[in-house]
């Protein structure tokens, strides 16, 4: 096979800048996320509804949803949550929900082939509820990106300006464009000012009148209508505050407000409405700030894993159709912040490492040419890598990369395999040669000799390696989508590798000496 190469060398190596021209099929056609997503073997559910949404319907909404997710076969159990938790690292409002879904081992599931985003999306179909838009992801990794971005969801966009009215009109806006793309899951927008608030203007002539301060209607609002810790009950090891304040049906609506009571000095009882202006009023739920500036979130969970793709249609879409006003940016945030930012990173570390390869080879040949053509081994390698991830779906990501850095210093290493052997044969002719400058027949002859005994050793390399990979390619459970990331480039880029560097990296090198004794 190899004398086959060397006789039709020029066509080998034209085939060779084929396959290597081919290969950006595979690059345009491949999508880029963060990391894969990874099977944490639970669900957390996080819908999320409309502002000024009420306890008992949030309580209601909360086990309808918990009633239906617990009919699946695949559950094992169902705990949600609606509103904060006491604690200030938690501000989530009494509009967003958590459900932690703890699923029952895959052995027990009616298909066990069944991946779990599949039962995702059999939940998403069972759980639609006018205006409460979905949200399905993992415990672990969703605590880590709110900690981090704050968005829950895979892909976020974060709109700042001055203005609370303006940020809603364009979340609102921008909401119903991502929604028109087919790949969008599911889309919801920050209600800027939609929530309910009462305002209580008090009016201080009218309390002057009746001898009373600020302070004292205050007081009576506070207590009365807020409520006031009196006292602590103490039950066992725990213990509780009692509250005090009127019953729910003295304070659930305006009128009832109007009628409370206000003590005077001199002993009178004067309704509320007596002394201030009560009325309704829309605003602003939570303000949230970034950079000293406010900022309206727009929370899209998407159908596949290609987030860059995902971004860039969106970003187009929202470029051609939002016109921001003055002093207002619109960012995305989620996963694909992180994927900028490791982009950027991979931007300094792959030519670093590519470097540092080629210094070492330098290092060991002690001359320009033989690094040169033994960096060609890389782009060879990438030629399988690109093609298995392609036919495996995988998209470019962080895990994806670190496979590709390995498969380049492996690549290397049977590059040198092979030069070092042929460079040890063409000193031998010299040896034997008289002559100062060699023939392109003992050249040639040399390079066979020297690719032919390196067959073995190569081929038990690629072997060895692939065979420890394979298992980890094909591995399921718990952390294996990030593996499999990671060994895939390596299988593929091991069987081109391999197969190319035996036969083309000698034609190259071979001409390469060519071309030197000539000039000789």
């Amino acid at each position: 096979m190899l004398k086959f190469c060397i006789r039709y060398r020029f066509a080998v190596l034209l085939i060779t800048a084929l396959l290597l021209a081919v290969s950006i099929i595979p690059i345009q056609r491949t999508g880029s996320e963060f990391m894969p997503p990874l099977d944490e073997g639970d669900i957390l559910y996080m819908p999320t509804t409309y502002p000024g949404l009420s306890i008992s319907k949030a309580r209601e909404l909360v086990q309808q949803t918990d009633k239906i997710l617990t009919t699946f076969p695949e559950v094992a159990s169902v705990f949600g949550k609606a509103g904060r938790a006491e604690t200030a690292t938690d501000p989530a409002p009494l509009s967003m929900f958590e459900t932690t879904i703890r699923l029952k081992p895959r052995e027990q599931w009616p298909d066990p082939a069944k991946t779990t985003r599949e039962l995702m999306n059999e939940m998403d179909d069972a759980i639609q509820f006018p205006g409460l838009t979905n949200s399905w992801t993992m415990p672990i990794k969703t605590r880590l990106d709110m900690l981090s971005t704050g968005i829950k969801t895979p892909v976020g966009i974060k709109i700042s300006g001055p203005s609370l009215t303006e940020l809603n009109t364009l979340t609102a806006q921008v909401e119903q464009l991502v929604k028109t793309l087919p790949e969008t899951l599911s889309a919801f927008g920050d209600k800027a000012t939609g929530g309910y608030f009462v305002d209580i203007n008090i009016n201080r002539d009218e309390i002057a009148r009746y001898g009373l301060h600020i302070a004292d209607v205050q007081d009576v609002i506070q207590t009365a209508i807020g409520g006031m810790n009196v006292t602590s009950t103490v039950e066992g090891l725990e213990r509780y505050p009692v509250n005090l304040r009127y019953p729910r049906d003295m304070r659930d609506n305006l009128n009832e407000l109007k009628r409370t009571l206000i003590s005077a000095p001199t002993g009178a009882q004067i309704p509320l409405s007596q002394l201030a202006d009560l009325s309704l009023k829309r605003g602003a739920p939570v303000i949230k700030t970034e950079n000293s500036r406010p900022n309206a979130w727009v929370y899209i969970d998407i159908k596949s894993d290609d987030i860059g793709g995902y971004v860039e249609k969106a970003r187009q879409l929202i470029d051609e159709k939002v016109s921001l006003p003055p002093g207002y940016t619109l960012s995305w945030s989620g996963q694909f912040e992180y994927m900028q930012r490791a982009a950027e990173r991979l931007k300094l570390v792959i030519p670093l490492t590519l470097l540092l390869i080629f210094l070492l080879l330098y290092l060991n040949f002690r001359n320009i040419r033989s690094p040169l053509v033994v960096m060609l081994s890389i782009p060879f390698a990438s030629i399988g890598g690109l093609w298995l991830l392609y036919w495996l779906g995988f998209n470019f990501s962080v895990a994806v990369a670190v496979g590709f850095i390995a498969l380049a210093g492996v690549a290397a290493e049977i590059g040198v395999l092979i030069l070092t052997f042929i460079d040890q044969k063409i000193d031998a002719v010299r040896q034997q040669n008289s002559q100062q400058k060699l023939s392109k027949e003992a050249i040639w002859q040399a390079v066979f000799s020297g690719s032919a005994e390196r067959v073995r050793p190569v081929a038990m390399t690629a072997i060895a390696i692939t065979a420890g990979l394979l298992p980890i390619l094909w591995s399921n459970g718990t952390g294996s989508d990030v593996m499999q990331r990671i060994a895939a480039p390596m299988v593929g880029g091991m069987i081109s590798v391999t197969l190319l560097a035996l036969f083309v990296l000698p034609l190259i090198y071979g001409l390469v000496l060519q071309f030197i004794e000539s000039r000789k």
